[in-house]
């Protein structure tokens, strides 16, 4: 079974499971379910490509044990975080603007959608899955680039969850630990992570697979990460000397407008 033929037999098992979050959301009537099933696609994912390897790889294994790693502390971190809470504002949003039918809307506008990103984005999972070359620098270059964004994620994560508990911090900006050198390295980790995941498909000719991280990038930065969280965030005091001070997302010394 070739890369792509075997890539298409795992978006179902994705579907499958997407489906069944959705009729969770109509049961609590809240797709912010989907938020913490996101990082899960690519566990399913990891999951089905093993499922189907004759021969199961160093490369595969260790691939495998860190995006489960991934995934679970993501999807565990997102469900904590939203526990108690309303549907996410944003999603509020969608459903207001495509009523009636939003109930049904939202499978393929919401589970579905996020399904065929999800799995567009784990291309790099096939092929580095697939290779059974032996572990090389390369690999080592990939688990590092994997170990920097998991600690700027948990680490960001941790921060803004002790900063977000105490009440007298209500609608103050975090500006310490590594908020300080960016406005959002908690995204920057995930970019990281996933730039990981592609050097891993370089062992198997998986060039095609930069498409991940590159539409990751894009996620991350233009459509529903920084540019979206910003457009909240601007009107908090302060905030925009904020955004003078701090880069928006590589940590380090801020540019003129505080973008990247």
């Amino acid at each position: 079974m070739n890369i792509i033929s075997q890539s298409i037999g795992v978006l179902i098992p994705m579907l499958i499971v997407g489906a069944v979050f959705w009729i969770i959301s109509l049961i609590k009537k809240d797709v912010s379910v989907v938020d913490s099933l996101w990082s899960l696609f690519f566990i399913i994912a990891a999951l089905a490509v093993v499922n189907e390897l004759a021969v199961i790889s160093d490369r595969a294994k260790l691939v495998l044990l860190l995006v489960i790693i991934w995934g679970l502390r993501l999807s565990a971190y997102i469900t904590l975080r939203h526990w108690g809470h309303e549907e996410d504002h944003r999603y509020q949003t969608i459903r207001k603007n495509n009523q009636p039918g939003f109930a049904f809307k939202s499978l393929y506008m919401i589970f579905v959608f996020q399904a065929l990103v999800a799995w567009v984005v784990a291309l790099p999972l096939f092929y580095a899955m697939n290779s059974t070359a032996p572990l090389t620098l390369l690999d080592g270059l990939a688990v590092l680039l994997w170990l920097v964004g998991m600690f700027f994620e948990i680490v960001s994560d941790y921060q803004l969850y002790q900063f977000k508990k105490n009440p007298d911090n209500k609608g103050k900006i975090l500006t310490q630990g590594l908020w300080k050198y960016s406005r959002h390295p908690n995204y920057f980790g995930e970019f990281s992570v996933w730039w990981g995941f592609f050097v891993f498909s370089l062992s198997n000719d998986g060039y095609i697979s930069i498409i991940s991280p590159l539409l990751m990038t894009f996620l991350l930065l233009k459509f529903s990460g920084v540019s979206l969280l910003e457009k909240t965030m601007k009107a908090r005091p302060g905030y925009e000397l904020y955004m003078k001070n701090t880069n928006a997302f590589i940590p380090g010394a801020a540019n003129k407008q505080g973008k990247l």
